[in-house]
């Protein structure tokens, strides 16, 4: 696909009495699938390194339309500020002020990093115009999985690492203080085994939301991230959540040597390269629509 020219317009829009601002990337003649980037907390429309900016406009030299923009409490955006699991109707908004500046975006792609991801998952359903999801790094945490997450991925990880021992030996490391620490980890670990799993509200909502939604689903992991291995976690131990995510729907693509963010120029240029590949595959009308 030819490169299009595009230019970024600045958006202000209403939500429950509070005014959102965004910037809409859109091409000089916009495809009918469009992104709306949903930004994690607490974090605003720029992103880490900038990445947001790139990506926006990236894609929509692609020729599709992207709109990142700010929930209310957060950078330019009135109101008081809000978690996560309560944006419903910021990324409603956000839709409405998207398809006002261009008509011609009909088909919406939720994208999310983290904690977005998650709101993401619970939002696809609820609405019709939402046709696919792009999740990274999805934010599943809760005390007793990240303390299983960090004795197997980090404290584990760390016994085989050479750094870590050169230091301990160079007297660098606090032993004493390394070893309550992991000791309270692994305990905590062990004993979130011995009683029964107790999911907080937003992972629950995030399960129904994906069980809702009939769309296609783009996951892309990093390989170096606690946040990525607790969500793999999740899924080994939960039948529930192995079964919304199998299939043709769902297609995962990993990058193992990336951090959380994608924070180097190869990183976030393989993320482009994939968002970009997977939104021009897409078939949404060979696909059952969403809950209205």
């Amino acid at each position: 696909m030819p490169a299009h020219m595009h230019k970024d317009l600045a958006l202000n829009f209403s939500c429950e009495g509070e005014t959102l601002f965004g910037i809409l990337s859109v091409p000089d003649h916009p495809l009918s699938r469009a992104v709306v980037l949903i930004v994690g907390g607490p974090q605003y429309r720029v992103g880490s390194h900038r990445q947001f900016v790139q990506f926006a406009r990236t894609l929509s030299a692609a020729g599709f339309p992207v709109l990142r923009f700010d929930y209310r409490g957060m950078g330019d955006s009135g109101g008081a500020k809000r978690p996560f699991e309560n944006i419903d109707a910021d990324i409603r908004a956000a839709i409405d002020a998207l398809q006002a500046a261009c008509p011609q975006a009909q088909e919406i792609v939720l994208w999310g990093l983290c904690d977005a991801a998650s709101a993401a998952c619970m939002y696809a359903a609820l609405d019709k115009r939402v046709k696919g999801l792009v999740l990274l790094n999805p934010w599943v945490r809760n005390t007793s999985s990240y303390a299983r997450t960090q004795v197997k991925h980090y404290y584990g990880a760390r016994l085989f690492d050479r750094t870590f021992w050169t230091k301990l030996l160079r007297g660098e490391v606090a032993l004493v203080r390394a070893l309550i620490e992991s000791s309270r980890t692994f305990l905590r670990a062990v004993m979130s085994r011995s009683r029964p799993s107790s999911r907080a509200t937003f992972q629950a909502r995030m399960l129904e939301g994906l069980r809702d939604f009939s769309g296609p689903l783009l996951l892309l992991m990093s390989g170096r991230d606690l946040t990525a291995r607790e969500f793999d976690g999740l899924i080994a131990e939960n039948d529930a959540w192995r079964n919304v995510l199998h299939g043709s729907r769902c297609l995962r693509s990993d990058l193992n040597e990336a951090d959380h963010t994608f924070s180097s120029d190869a990183w976030k240029k393989e993320i482009e390269n994939r968002c970009i590949a997977w939104l021009q595959s897409l078939n949404v009308d060979a696909q059952s629509t969403s809950r209205g």
